[in-house]
């Protein structure tokens, strides 16, 4: 029988950042304590956590001590070593499993991966070393992104190769390995999290319609405006990959609907994610308290949404006229990660702002509403 967290129990989660502090906060509403695993002592998640180790990622003692004091380990961010992850599966519960962070860890097996479980993803081919660069356009043409296959984030480790003088301006000064995906010509960026519990069951939240800027993400709007036919199927496609992955936990799912109306997978994250946020307040359960019951061992439960949403990122470091500008707008949730620092590109908070169900705005009407809040997104 699958082991079910009581209340009082204790969730170890590895990284001290902002998706761990949320998280920390929807386990102490459901009685349970957190203990945060941080190599550094100054992160958002110790703030709200009431108890922490701190320790590098591959400090096998500290992972140990970490180990002693939580019943159950999950993790907030996928820059983890994996034998690490394999220690602590060795001595408590982890979930998502440590064979799941190896997939989203690297871009090659995690394409592969989808792609063997039938789903469309953007044309793609492995470059594992500079003789590789060669293939590149006879398989895909111009222009490409090439990406790192471990550890980009937000745009991070990436580069947008238009033409061949552009790929030999670059080439002396790539790591490898890399992988290059061909350009799709998309209408929109989506996403669904998917929460599937230890009893093979599984439920998603609505599907997101995402904006970024400068690779990071700006605003997400929920639901996205799309038909329900293509909702209905990237949602089939969430809990494709989560039981195929027999995944225990939470899994962001990101999408592209491309130019002929198709859905092609992007890339997937164990993990609570950004294009999740609006859950705090337009869902009775949150993503993060969705991954909390997961990890305790409770049943997965409808994901229902009560409001529209919008969700806006404050990044630094022009964060905090928005947060003043947020707090004075009627309608609107403020949520700061509690980082002492607005350094360009930080995230440092984000806004949710609510609608009644069935009545999202398209642009104008955003714009209208929330203003300089949210004009950035919209323009």
């Amino acid at each position: 029988m699958p082991h079910i967290l009581k209340p009082g129990g204790r969730i170890g989660i590895i990284g001290g950042g902002q998706l761990g502090r949320m998280s920390a906060m929807a386990a102490a509403e459901m009685g349970f304590h957190c203990h945060i695993f941080s190599p550094r002592d100054d992160e958002p998640a110790l703030d709200v956590a009431p108890s922490a180790t701190i320790g590098a990622y591959d400090d096998e003692s500290a992972l140990r001590r970490f180990a002693e004091n939580v019943d159950v380990v999950t993790f907030e961010f996928e820059n983890i070593p994996a034998e690490s992850i394999a220690l602590l599966e060795s001595l408590k519960p982890v979930h998502p499993s440590r064979k799941i962070l190896e997939i989203s860890q690297d871009r090659i097996v995690e394409k592969s991966r989808l792609n063997a479980f039938g789903l469309k993803t953007a044309p793609w081919v492995a470059v594992t070393d500079p003789d590789a660069l060669a293939s590149i356009e006879a398989a895909l043409g111009f222009p490409f992104i090439l990406k790192q296959t471990r550890f980009g984030y937000d745009g991070k480790g990436q580069w947008r190769v238009n033409s061949p003088q552009d790929l030999e301006a670059i080439q002396d000064t790539l790591p490898y390995p890399l992988i290059a995906e061909g350009l799709v010509d998309f209408d929109r960026e989506l996403s669904v999290i998917v929460a599937r519990d230890l009893y093979g069951d599984a439920f998603c939240f609505d599907v997101t319609e995402n904006r970024h800027q400068h690779g990071i993400l700006d605003i997400s709007l929920a639901p996205a405006r799309i038909s329900p036919e293509l909702a209905a199927s990237a949602q089939d496609i969430a809990c494709r990959i989560a039981h195929g992955l027999e995944l225990v936990g939470i899994l962001a799912v990101e999408l592209f609907l491309d130019a002929k109306g198709e859905l092609r997978v992007n890339e997937i994250a164990p993990r609570p994610h950004n294009s999740g946020h609006w859950t705090q307040d337009a869902c009775l359960i949150s993503q993060f308290e969705a991954h909390i019951r997961m990890v305790a061992g409770l049943r997965a439960q409808p994901l229902t949404r009560h409001s529209d949403a919008v969700m806006k990122n404050l990044v630094g470091p022009g964060t905090y006229v928005a947060a003043s500008k947020a707090l004075e707008t009627p309608g609107t949730r403020l949520h700061l990660y509690g980082k002492a620092e607005a350094r360009p590109g930080r995230k440092m908070g984000h806004i949710n702002a609510l609608f009644p169900k069935g009545a999202l705005p398209g642009d104008l009407g955003l714009a209208a509403a929330l203003g300089p809040i949210l004009n950035d997104g919209l323009e």
